[in-house]
């Protein structure tokens, strides 16, 4: 395929029928299999026989009824006898897929499998995002992630494989490795996390690489972050490609969302394959389209672990399908995921989230990396900015800094103190990166 052919706006829909039945019937459609997961576990998993009421008999009696899921309290029944505990509505001998979250705080990671039926169906899901991308049979596809526990880009990597698509595996290369993959394969279809994009970006200028003009990349599917409007026109500019925004998640087994082409920033949500709510962060209540509020989700698809109004700690704002103009039924995220509940911080009474300073800092074409710590200086919080300048950029270190300073005093109201780092000092991140510290006393 050429690559101007390539750059023709994708068209049509992986699966047209539950893509755009009128909303009537996608509720229907959602409530019969709800109503069939619910049954299942009920009647198979010790936690859910425990928590589930009985008779729940609609939509509306499923979300009056049935208690909000934390991720404590699939942590807390996993622990009873590890490493799934009483979680499991069937047996994890019929596993055929092991995945695993990272664990944060010294917590103990969240244990998944799949079952044959399972993973079909996740990969199915992966389809129907990929299809709305453009991503087509015959193109080359490359998932950029280290093929460990963590589910990552896994489901996008069979998803290819399922559409006709050449798949090149790469799990063990470096990052020169995957550049040189890159243009000699022609790689049309990358995913990779936000920040990993912005590795390769950095290691192609080291290698006195254009990804524009030597590489050959159409698509970039990014996921595993928010991802502020600055990194994305970053990614976007050096690979010459365009760049969607996909989000999953491993208590889910797959993607929920994705970005639509026709609506820039505008999300999807797979309705077809989960129940989305959206509720006040306090009171717990539904929000109206257009409110910002946490996502709050139900898996269709799974049987071996399921998850009923999982309380995910996104920050989303959903929008009416209607707004959108692709023919699609399904309800969408305005820009996606936009940061998370858990991870928002008050400093001196401003709230602050590590995508607020991210869309920030990726304005400044001098910096290659960054990261920003929270401390107490003097009895104040304080935040303090790390970053590394691009050789090549000509301003000075105290001139950038200052610059950086005043940009975030005037769109955050906070004034961080910023420092110039070494170059190559600052740590990389393949998956989920770790750049915003908390470190203040308590």
């Amino acid at each position: 395929m050429s690559r101007e052919r390539s750059r023709a706006k994708p068209a049509g829909y992986w699966n047209p029928t539950t893509e755009t039945m009128p909303r009537e019937r996608l509720a229907a459609w959602q409530w019969r299999k709800l109503h069939r997961a619910l049954e299942h576990a009920r009647a198979n998993s010790t936690f859910w026989s425990q928590r589930l009421p009985e008779s729940v008999d609609s939509l509306q009696d499923y979300f009056a009824r049935v208690p909000l899921l934390y991720k404590s309290d699939l942590i807390a029944a996993q622990q009873v006898a590890p490493p799934y505990g009483i979680l499991p509505s069937t047996s994890p001998s019929l596993g055929v897929r092991y995945h695993q979250t990272s664990g944060t705080s010294g917590n103990p990671p969240l244990r998944t499998f799949d079952t044959t039926r399972d993973w079909t169906w996740a990969t199915d899901v992966w389809c129907t995002a990929l299809h709305g991308a453009g991503v087509r049979p015959g193109h080359r596809g490359m998932t950029a992630f280290g093929y460990g526990l963590f589910a990552g880009f896994w489901g996008m990597h069979y998803a290819l494989e399922r559409m006709g698509c050449t798949v090149v595996p790469n799990g063990s290369m470096n990052s020169q490795s995957r550049v040189r993959l890159l243009v000699d394969q022609q790689i049309e279809v990358l995913g990779c996390t936000p920040t990993y994009a912005l590795r390769l970006i950095e290691t192609a200028r080291e290698m006195g690489i254009d990804l524009s003009t030597q590489a050959n990349v159409d698509i970039v599917v990014t996921g595993g972050e928010p991802r502020p409007e600055t990194t994305t026109k970053a990614i976007a500019e050096a690979f010459g490609a365009r760049v969607y925004d996909f989000a999953g998640m491993t208590e889910l087994a797959t993607v929920f969302m994705f970005e639509c082409p026709d609506t820039p920033r505008g999300c999807h949500i797979i309705e077809s394959s989960v129940i989305e709510e959206v509720l006040h962060p306090e009171t717990k209540r539904p929000v109206d389209y257009g409110e910002q509020g946490v996502r709050v989700m139900t898996a269709l698809g799974r049987e071996g672990i399921q998850v009923f109004r999982y309380w995910t700690d996104d920050l989303v704002v959903k929008r009416p399908w209607r707004e959108c103009g692709c023919g699609r039924t399904w309800d969408w995220y305005e820009g996606g995921i936009l940061g998370r509940s858990d991870d928002m911080r008050k400093i001196r009474g401003i709230s602050v989230t590590p995508v607020m300073v991210e869309d920030i800092i990726r304005g400044f074409d001098e910096v290659d990396e960054f990261q920003t710590a929270l401390r107490t200086v003097r009895g104040l919080d304080t935040m303090i900015v790390r970053v590394e300048q691009r050789g090549a950029a000509g301003a000075e270190p105290t001139d950038l800094c200052e610059r950086i300073a005043e940009r975030m005093k005037l769109d955050i109201g906070l004034r961080p103190q910023v420092e110039l780092a070494e170059p190559g000092s600052l740590p990389r991140f393949e998956i989920k990166s770790a750049r915003f510290h908390d470190e203040r006393t308590k």
